[in-house]
């Protein structure tokens, strides 16, 4: 069976830029800036993208292209030993998937009530009490969110149309749902500009502390907003340069990839902040006290903001619709790892592949979707990615580093590169990326054996390790499974 292909090179960019550029970029980058020495902060970001981004991209979209496989495939045939490392990034990112979608949930049902501003004057007990109807301990689960439901239908249906027809098709939804989040941002920043108090928000994001870049805290910072904004160590870059032809470019695609969600991340904070420094001046109080990071940012703060622009509506859909674009293409794309995963094991068709990923994904998803649904969500997250991923990238490196060897790597990404890279990138791969990544999981585990996590009850912090465990234990198992080809 011949392997799909992407119709035009800027495609699988636009594509692989949707997969990279996230909700993080919006609700969580600018915030990280602000926390971490302002404008200073950009130094240690653009190391860490310069010696951990592009050089972890630059391995992925060498295995996917050189090797014309998904994750387990291209480990398996560095090793047949190796292949539960691709299975491990692809259960990683399956348990990701099904709260992800929940997001994107939440965001649908925002858009809905941006209408009518439904959410109110009190926007943090609309989106805690009305919305979600916390249920007040992860404990207790409650009942399902209908609203929430219905939005998460539509995420998936949203993602199924996305992908099911392969890259060809996925290679014509990209145009519009990576091209519309930089237009909206652009009005969003046009309009933050010219409101009153907008240069206070924006000197809150951009005034440097430089004293800020002494504390070891804000380095790992910068690596950890780098390596999970780019999607790395997911499978998703993999998959989708596999969809390229042998001889394509590495180098060019894993440069104008990184350096996209890097700016798109940097002007998103002024677009954020210039809005930020208005509400500080309609609230009568100061730019820190209105800060937030995440779904304080999107389902809170934002709609407190909204209601007090003029066209408040229009903004309120503008700033959904944004929210929504930038989560849609990052969605599928994760889906889109998994089954090529599937396909290239056991030789099925894209669709099978497709139902098999996403009924339990759904399935799973509603727990999220009850009223005790939003703690799992921080749980499973905080696991998921600060354990999980940061170990996949880890064993990643370490893999192509050491066992496959930096310079056949370098070598094959040169070879059909416009331009080269040096000596430098082994360095990279083999010392810099691999001890950041060692010290964050090492900084992970140090802090949750000193306290439980997030201030939950111990035996929620035991489930977090066992979701986990699970991973690599469902990663071996998979691993030990006969493919058809086998």
């Amino acid at each position: 069976m011949e392997r799909e292909r992407w119709d035009k090179r800027i495609e699988f960019v636009l594509a692989s830029m949707g997969a990279a550029i996230g909700l993080g970029n919006v609700w969580r980058f600018p915030y990280m800036v602000y926390q971490n020495g302002g404008g200073a902060f950009l130094i240690p970001y653009l190391v860490a993208l310069f010696t951990a981004g592009i050089p972890l991209m630059i391995v992925e979209y060498t295995l996917g292209i050189r090797m014309q496989g998904g994750a387990p495939q291209v480990f398996k045939k560095i090793s047949p030993k190796l292949e539960w490392i691709g299975w491990f990034q692809i259960v990683l990112v399956f348990f990701i998937a099904t709260y992800y979608t929940v997001l994107m949930a939440w965001a649908f049902d925002y858009l809905f009530y941006s209408i009518n501003l439904t959410w109110g004057k009190d926007t943090a007990n609309f989106f805690y009490n009305t919305h979600l109807q916390l249920s007040g301990t992860p404990s207790k689960l409650g009942a399902i969110r209908l609203p929430i439901v219905i939005g998460l239908i539509l995420a998936w249906l949203a993602i199924f149309f996305s992908i099911f027809k392969g890259p060809k098709a996925t290679g014509k939804v990209v145009y519009f749902t990576v091209l519309t989040p930089w237009i909206i941002l652009i009005i969003m920043f046009i309009r933050g500009i010219t409101l009153p108090n907008s240069l206070e928000g924006l000197k809150y994001y951009l005034t440097p502390n430089f004293k800020a870049l002494a504390n070891p805290r804000v380095w790992l910072a910068a690596y950890g907003q780098v390596f999970f904004s780019l999607s790395l160590a997911m499978g998703t870059l993999i998959a989708y340069s596999s969809y390229l032809k042998p001889d394509s470019d590495v180098n060019n695609n894993s440069f104008i990839v990184s350096l996209a969600d890097a700016g798109t991340a940097f002007f998103a904070g002024f677009s954020v902040f210039s809005i930020l420094g208005y509400l500080a001046m309609a609230l009568n109080t100061t730019v820190p006290t209105v800060t937030q990071s995440g779904f304080g940012l999107a389902f809170i703060t934002y709609p407190t903001a909204v209601n007090l622009l003029p066209l408040a509506p229009l903004f309120g859909i503008l700033f959904f619709l944004l929210l929504l674009t930038l989560a849609i293409d990052s969605a599928f794309s994760q889906i889109e790892g998994i089954t090529t995963g599937l396909m290239d094991k056991w030789k099925i068709s894209r669709l099978k592949a497709i139902f098999i990923t996403i009924i339990p994904a759904f399935v799973i998803g509603l727990i999220y979707t009850t009223k005790g649904g939003f703690y799992w969500i921080d749980v499973v997250d905080n696991f998921v990615c600060s354990f999980g991923l940061t170990l996949a990238g880890l064993l990643e490196a370490i893999v192509i580093g050491y066992i496959w060897g930096s310079r056949n790597a370098r070598e094959k990404a040169n070879e059909f590169s416009d331009f080269k890279i040096g000596v430098w990138w082994d360095i990279c791969l083999k010392f810099i990326t691999p001890i950041v990544l060692l010290i964050a999981f090492g900084t992970s585990i140090y802090s949750i054996l000193r306290k439980p996590y997030g201030g939950y009850p111990l035996w929620v912090t035991i489930i977090g390790f066992v979701i986990f465990l699970i991973s690599i234990i469902g990663a071996l198992v998979l691993q030990q499974m006969k493919g058809k080809e086998e």
